[in-house]
C-alpha cells in the first residue's frame, strides 16, 4: 500500500460527524488520496468517491484493491453526483473537502504553487481554460474583480494593470513568471511572511476551477440525494467558501428564512430540510495543527437531513 502524500484534515472530525455505520452509503465528495474514503471503509460503510482530478487513479486503484465491492469511484465534480446516484441507493453520509490538496501543490507540472516553477494551468480536472489562458486573455478590469473577489487583493487593480502592460510583450507561460511579476508589482517582499502573489494565485485558481459555484451546486446536490437522518460535513479552508456553507446550512435549517430581508417579520419561511449537528465550526486542535499547517484555516460544519422534500436548485 502506498503511503498517502496528502494528509485527510480534521478527519476524526468528520468521521464523528458522518458516524458511518456497516452498510451505510457514503459520497465522499472529494476523493483526493483517499484518506476519508478510508476511514469510511474502516466503519464498514460502502463509500462512492468523486472526483474531477485524473491523478487520482492510483490512490483508487488502492482502495479498489483493499475494498472489492465496498468502494467505487466516479470521475466527475462533486456538483453532479445527484445526477450520477439518482435511481441508486438512499445515501447516509456526504463528504466535502474544499480547496486544493497538497498533492496538487507539489506537483509542479500543475502550476498551482509560486513556489515551484511550472505551466501556469491549475485545473483540477482536464478541461476548460487554464490561469495562463485567463492572465494573457482577460481585460484589466476583469483580472481586477477575480483578484478583488476571490483573493481579496487590495492593490488588484494594480497589480492587474501591471499584468495587461508585461503579457503585450511577453505572455505569461510559467508560475514563478507571474509570481515574480506580481512581486514586482507590489514593491517585493519586504519582510512580509506571506508572498505577495499568495492571493492572485488563489484568486486565479478559485476563478479557474469555479470553485465557489461548485461548492453552492454540491451543497444544493448534496440535499438532493442525502436520505432522511442522512448527514453533510463540509470541510473548508477559506473564509468566502466557509461564507457559502455557513449560509447555505443557516437558510436550510430555518434559523433565517430565504429571502428574509424582504419577507414581513410575521411571515414564516420554508420548512427545514437540514438541522445542524452543532453551532458554528469546529477546528483543528493543537496535535493535527502541529503536524499538518494546511489544518490552521480548516473549518468544518455538518449537518443532518430531515424529511423534508429537497428545495428546487436554484
Amino acid at each position: 500500500m502506498m503511503d498517502a502524500p496528502h494528509l485527510s484534515v480534521l478527519l476524526d472530525e468528520v468521521v464523528e460527524a458522518l458516524d458511518p455505520k456497516p452498510g451505510d452509503v457514503i459520497v465522499d465528495g472529494t476523493f483526493g488520496a483517499g484518506g476519508y474514503s478510508r476511514a469510511f471503509l474502516e466503519r464498514g460503510a460502502e463509500v462512492i468517491g468523486f472526483d474531477r482530478d485524473p491523478t487520482v487513479r492510483p490512490h483508487v486503484a488502492a482502495l479498489e484493491a483493499a475494498y472489492p465491492g465496498k468502494f467505487a469511484f466516479v470521475g466527475r465534480r462533486f456538483s453532479e453526483m445527484a445526477e450520477e446516484l439518482e435511481g441508486r441507493a438512499p445515501v447516509q453520509g456526504v463528504a466535502l473537502d474544499i480547496g486544493v490538496s497538497s498533492m496538487q501543490l507539489d506537483q509542479a507540472e500543475r502550476g498551482f504553487s509560486f513556489m515551484r516553477d511550472g505551466p501556469l494551468d491549475m485545473r483540477m480536472g482536464d478541461e476548460g481554460p487554464s490561469a495562463a489562458d485567463l492572465v494573457n486573455t482577460e481585460d484589466a478590469a476583469e483580472l481586477a474583480r477575480i483578484f478583488w473577489v476571490y483573493g481579496e487583493e487590495r492593490s488588484s487593480r494594480h497589480i492587474a494593470n501591471v499584468l495587461v502592460r508585461r503579457r503585450q510583450e511577453q505572455p505569461f507561460e510559467r508560475t514563478l513568471d507571474l509570481a515574480d511579476a506580481v512581486e514586482r508589482a507590489l514593491g517585493g517582499r519586504r519582510g512580509a511572511p506571506v508572498h505577495p502573489a499568495t492571493r492572485v494565485f488563489q484568486a486565479l485558481r478559485i476563478a479557474v476551477n469555479d470553485e465557489l459555484g461548485e461548492l453552492e451546486r454540491g451543497l444544493e446536490a448534496a440535499e438532493q440525494i442525502l436520505a432522511p437522518g442522512g448527514r453533510l460535513a463540509v470541510v473548508t479552508f477559506h473564509s468566502l467558501e466557509d461564507r457559502i456553507v455557513k449560509s447555505f446550512l443557516t437558510e436550510r435549517s430555518g434559523r433565517l428564512p430565504a429571502g428574509s430581508r424582504h419577507l414581513p417579520p410575521s411571515a414564516k419561511g420554508p420548512e427545514p430540510t437540514f438541522e445542524l449537528l452543532f453551532k458554528g465550526a469546529r477546528e483543528s486542535g493543537p496535535a493535527e495543527l502541529a503536524a499538518n499547517a494546511r489544518a490552521r484555516s480548516a473549518k468544518l460544519r455538518a449537518a443532518r437531513r430531515t424529511a423534508v422534500p429537497a428545495r428546487r436548485a436554484a
